[in-house]
């Protein structure tokens, strides 16, 4: 399949952005006495959007020795720093990851996040995360509801009775895959559940073992674009009244369409999203993550985050520190502050 390769081409490319990076620190800022200051972001899964989004990240905010964009004021974070990202299982493993300071930053859905720190939900039990907090708000993530080409029904109340993975039991799409159900009036109880990641979903789709499966992310989603091109798939809608009793239900969701071409030979899809967070421990020094997020806005690193993948495209400094739904931390809330962008909080 051609989500396979793609996955397989971005995990060298991976590999060898990291030996470069070794190869930097260990010839470089070793050797001129600079403090090589370590950053790891955790993403998700190499099928879905935080892993290329936050791979472009820390290529922005990594300050090695001999990187000539690094020579411009204000293009690189901190000398010496050395970001790197980490895949995971999800945003509930992530916001538990950066709580923990396992992870000194990671990207997330709002939603949880949200619950995350009223301690509700999946958070009910271990308790109120409060030591995370906000760098920025990205982008906008939409739902996804995938279903084979196929299938002989068009609407998520016709999933009763049906096979439906719901996501991975550490991931963001588990909490919102549960509120778009409760919202028609189904449940884990009323479907035939599975807990899998997207990537083996989407193979357990092609193979007829699911008849659909949730996923949240960033349109176009690479793994969910090779299957509807490929004529495997198709996208159900949530829309009429079942998507304003999710709304009433899920403040932290919005109405969105995917728009028409956005997935090969497919119209405009009704849908909600959630928005794309990126979350780090409050303990991390204020003026590292002021330098961080300086670099991810400065101008000359615009091409840098379109390229990565089309969601970048909607991070915008003038909407970072619109509508969170955690505090912002000390060092963001100084360079959105100078920069005039707190003005336009919601």
């Amino acid at each position: 399949m051609k989500w396979r390769v793609a996955i397989l081409s971005a995990l060298a490319m991976a590999a060898v952005a990291g030996l470069v990076l070794v190869a930097a620190v260990n010839g470089g800022v070793a050797q001129t006495g600079s403090q090589r200051i370590s950053f790891v972001m955790a993403t998700g899964s190499t099928a879905g959007t935080y892993f290329p989004v936050g791979e472009a990240i820390a290529g922005i905010v990594s300050h090695p020795r001999g990187v000539d964009r690094c020579d411009r004021r204000d293009v690189c974070g901190p000398e010496g720093l050395i970001a790197s990202t980490r895949t995971s299982e999800g945003t509930i493993a992530n916001v538990f990851a950066v709580n923990a300071r396992q992870a000194d930053s990671a990207l997330a859905q709002s939603d949880v996040v949200a619950e995350a720190i009223a301690g509700k939900g999946v958070f009910a039990k271990p308790g109120k995360q409060l030591h995370v907090m906000a760098i920025a708000d990205l982008y906008p993530e939409e739902v996804h509801v995938v279903v084979g080409r196929r299938a002989k029904f068009n609407s998520i109340a016709e999933l009763r009775g049906k096979r439906v993975s719901i996501g991975g039991r550490n991931s963001g799409t588990i909490v919102t895959a549960r509120a778009v159900l409760a919202a028609y009036r189904l449940s884990e109880k009323t479907v035939k559940p599975s807990y899998t990641g997207a990537d083996l979903a989407a193979t357990q789709l092609e193979k007829g073992q699911i008849d659909a499966f949730f996923f949240v992310g960033g349109a176009p989603v690479p793994i969910i674009q090779d299957l509807i091109g490929r004529g495997v798939a198709r996208l159900l809608p949530i829309d009429g009244a079942g998507r304003k009793r999710l709304l009433a239900l899920a403040p932290s969701l919005s109405v969105r369409v995917i728009s028409a071409g956005t997935y090969q030979n497919t119209p405009a899809v009704d849908t909600v999203s959630v928005h794309a967070i990126w979350i780090v421990n409050d303990s991390e020094p204020n003026d590292l993550i002021y330098s961080i997020v300086k670099s991810v806005f400065n101008p000359a690193n615009r091409a840098l985050l379109n390229n990565s993948h089309p969601s970048a495209r909607f991070i915008r400094v003038d909407q970072a520190a619109s509508g969170l739904p955690v505090p912002l931390h000390p060092g963001a809330l100084r360079y959105y502050r100078e920069t005039g962008n707190l003005a336009r909080r919601t």
